[in-house]
């Protein structure tokens, strides 16, 4: 399936050298302002060609609405996105001889789409390809503005390791970043610009992302590849959302985010570290939440969200923010793990299509490592999850506020107010 999402949908298109990709996004709330300067940001920080670490492919990705707004404000009507391919080159893929044309690329989707459809893509693997990525970069900054405006939902992530280089190694004190307090400040306070200081790789840390960036260059000079992992924090998000039992909001994350290209691996709050440590210090304890403050309650999307904040938080987030499957309130974060990039420049001994061993060599242009590109993607499909799961919840109770308040139960105004911005 190409679509995304049960109300919030995104219906990404093209293929890697084709003449466009974009995608179509259904059910956009009407009456926000929206224009293409709104979306470029995150594309531009998606695109590729942005150092020499990266695909020297040569791709502007410059988005253009093509319907669903009028005057800057969205309509609520279906809003379609484009973005045209400049710098294509089908003909790197073809040719005979020691080109890739006949041979499937060992770890690469070429032989899976080929059993599967029957045909495949010529070029650049098609809808496999992580330019197939735009669609939901772009889509996502539409769901992101809606959620800073309504909100104050900030999503960040950034670069934790490359291969053997990791900014928060597992020790016996800390075998997971949730219990160590420098990783925990770190989401807490972590923004996209300090993360865009560190280009190329984006690790916001000097010493770890040097050692990544000479890392990287080292495979790239290998004609190799190299894979990693990329962090998120997703803050101010409101309890409530998720919808267990089978669309927990962890699981939907992991759904989301398994869906990027090239990923193998998710975890969230502790994760795999987390095995190590003993319930009595795992558990996290409920305290009584802090007040609101006069700026939180204002409201502007520059300060706080200015919704209600649950009566209780708790201690230590070990949780990832999400308990039963349903959000608590507190940072939202997990990692995500992705695979060294299939196609490299060394010959590889493999079989043809023909079911003769040969030797490929792989022409074209591909990132050494997806790391620094994949950041932007993650945030977006971590966009598009709470963005669909508020929309859920938001009907829910709006649905329920039609009926009386039973006693023992929480006032719908109450629950109402933490998927509220304060204004009227």
């Amino acid at each position: 399936m190409s679509t995304f999402g049960q109300h919030f949908r995104v219906t990404t298109y093209g293929e890697s050298h084709g003449r466009s990709v974009g995608c179509i996004v259904d059910n956009c709330p009407p009456g926000l302002e929206l224009t293409e300067d709104d979306i470029q940001p995150q594309m531009t920080r998606r695109r590729p060609g942005q150092s020499a670490l990266t695909t020297p492919r040569d791709e502007k990705d410059r988005v253009e609405i093509q319907s669903g707004t009028e005057f800057g404000i969205t309509l609520g009507s279906p809003i379609a996105l484009r973005v045209m391919n400049q710098d294509q080159r089908p003909h790197d893929y073809g040719g005979g001889g020691k080109n890739i044309d006949g041979f499937p690329r060992p770890s690469h989707a070429d032989w899976t789409y080929l059993e599967k459809y029957g045909v495949k893509s010529s070029s650049g693997g098609g809808r496999s390809s992580a330019r197939e990525t735009i669609g939901r970069v772009a889509a996502a900054a539409i769901a992101e503005k809606y959620l800073k405006v309504a909100h104050g939902v900030e999503i960040v992530a950034f670069t934790s390791s490359v291969g053997p280089e990791h900014l928060f190694p597992a020790t016996r004190t800390h075998p997971t970043p949730s219990t160590n307090p420098a990783f925990l400040e770190m989401i807490d306070k972590i923004t996209r610009k300090q993360v865009d200081e560190f280009l190329p790789v984006r690790c916001p840390d000097e010493t770890v992302c040097k050692n990544m960036e000479e890392l990287i260059a080292d495979y790239r000079d290998k004609a190799d590849s190299i894979g990693g992992i990329v962090t998120c924090v997703i803050r101010n998000c409101p309890s409530g959302l998720g919808e267990p039992c089978f669309d927990k909001l962890e699981a939907t994350l992991a759904h989301a985010m398994l869906s990027i290209p090239a990923t193998k691996g998710f975890e969230i709050g502790s994760g795999f570290g987390g095995c190590e440590v003993p319930g009595s210090k795992h558990n996290d304890a409920f305290i009584k939440a802090p007040a609101v403050t006069p700026a939180e309650a204002n409201g502007t999307p520059e300060t706080a969200s200015g919704r209600s904040r649950p009566r209780l938080t708790t201690k230590t987030n070990n949780s990832g923010g999400i308990q039963g499957g349903i959000t608590n309130g507190a940072h939202i974060y997990f990692n995500v793990a992705f695979k060294p990039p299939a196609t490299i420049g060394q010959a590889q001994q493999t079989t043809g299509y023909d079911e003769a061993e040969g030797v490929l060599e792989a022409k074209g242009r591909h990132d050494p490592c997806v790391i620094p590109r994949a950041v932007p993607i993650v945030e977006a499909m971590a966009a598009l999850v709470v963005m669909d799961a508020l929309m859920v919840q938001s009907a829910r109770q709006s649905a329920r506020s039609l009926l009386p308040t039973l006693e023992r139960t929480v006032p719908v105004s109450e629950q109402n107010n933490n998927l509220t911005n304060g204004h009227t």
